[in-house]
């Protein structure tokens, strides 16, 4: 979908093709494009067709480019999906200034350009294009800070499930948001390269308070960076403590039933070496004796597994005890505490 913007008053407002004022700056918003679309844009301001297919393209990194007559920028910004299967990723945006026209194409739909729509980025100036680019990286450096802050949020919510019960549904939700992180990171380092070379180019003209603006836009996205490679480092930390607990027990399930196999292979040595054709010590006795020493046979067997199965349920037992006494004494030392600085507090406003 195409959509015309022109900034009246300071605040954006959709305009109808045919009511377009030429003396005014014109923002071409397309998103969710179509190959009709796109063959328009391309026909109506000659753009070069490989750059239109690097902007559709989603693994397209960020980069700064000189066209016939215009200046293409493509920035990756954060994308949230739920109904994809990771939800959380990133996807490049074409900026194309082309005279008194900045233009942006996007493949899908972007919380950063719905953001500038709906006017809610203050201070921006629609006559200023190189500052409306810094702009959009800013917008996008806050949208992957807030998307970081979830995949934490939604990080600690399956770990608290997962320590009750694992299954694979979590697992495979755990490895998205991991994906998702690696995805933020790669497009943020993109973008800080294209930071980079926009201070160093000559492509785009920034004056004094512009530059002042990429310099915070760049701490802004080294901040995301460094967020981004901490969420990905205790996620993977935390993925590989969980893949040692399920090796963990499966070794105690393998065990019981190694333990199991073994008090059983003794009543089938037994029962295997008697049944050979030659006599046996009990056949002068009545056939219900066989049947009792059957069953004491069982009930020997099962009480042997039981032993087997339950001979570490006293140290189980008295590591959770310790556990629980150490939580407590931690809930008793802070409350303590914050007593402690309550009564401080009291006696210095008292002074």
């Amino acid at each position: 979908m195409i959509t015309y913007w022109q900034q009246i008053d300071g605040l954006f407002t959709k305009t109808k093709k045919e009511e377009i004022d030429s003396k005014i700056p014109l923002w071409i918003d397309a998103r969710n494009v179509t190959r009709d679309e796109t063959n328009e844009l391309q026909n109506e301001y000659q753009l070069d067709q490989d750059h239109i297919l690097d902007i559709l393209d989603p693994d397209e990194l960020s980069r700064l480019e000189d066209g016939e007559d215009y200046i293409l920028t493509i920035v990756r910004v954060p994308i949230y999906d739920p109904s994809a299967e990771t939800p959380y990723f990133t996807g490049p945006i074409g900026i194309i200034i082309k005279g008194n026209v900045i233009i942006t194409i996007c493949w899908t739909d972007s919380e950063v350009l719905k953001d500038f729509g709906a006017n809610r980025v203050k201070n921006i100036k629609l006559t200023d294009f190189p500052s409306f680019i810094v702009q959009i990286l800013n917008r996008a450096n806050l949208n992957f800070l807030r998307y970081l802050k979830e995949i934490n949020r939604r990080s600690t919510s399956i770990q608290n499930e997962m320590r009750l019960e694992i299954e694979n549904q979590e697992i495979m939700q755990m490895l998205s948001l991991e994906k998702s992180l690696v995805y933020f990171t790669t497009s943020l380092k993109s973008n800080s390269l294209l930071l980079m070379k926009m201070k160093n180019t000559r492509l785009i003209k920034f004056d004094d308070e512009d530059l002042d603006f990429v310099e915070g836009v760049t701490i802004d996205n080294r901040q995301a960076i460094e967020m981004a490679d901490t969420y990905s480092s205790i996620l993977f930390g935390v993925m590989d403590a969980y893949s040692s607990v399920i090796s963990n027990n499966l070794n105690i399930v393998m065990k019981k039933l190694a333990i199991i196999n073994l008090v059983m292979m003794a009543p089938t040595f037994v029962t295997s070496f008697f049944g050979m054709n030659f006599k046996l010590p009990f056949d002068n006795m009545p056939g219900y004796w066989a049947v009792i020493m059957a069953t004491v046979l069982c009930i020997i067997s099962v009480l042997i597994c039981w032993w087997l199965l339950n001979i570490n349920k006293d140290n189980i037992a008295a590591i959770k005890n310790a556990k629980r006494m150490s939580r407590k004494q931690r809930k008793n030392i802070r409350s303590e505490t914050n007593r402690l600085k309550k009564q401080e507090r009291r006696l210095n406003r008292t002074k």
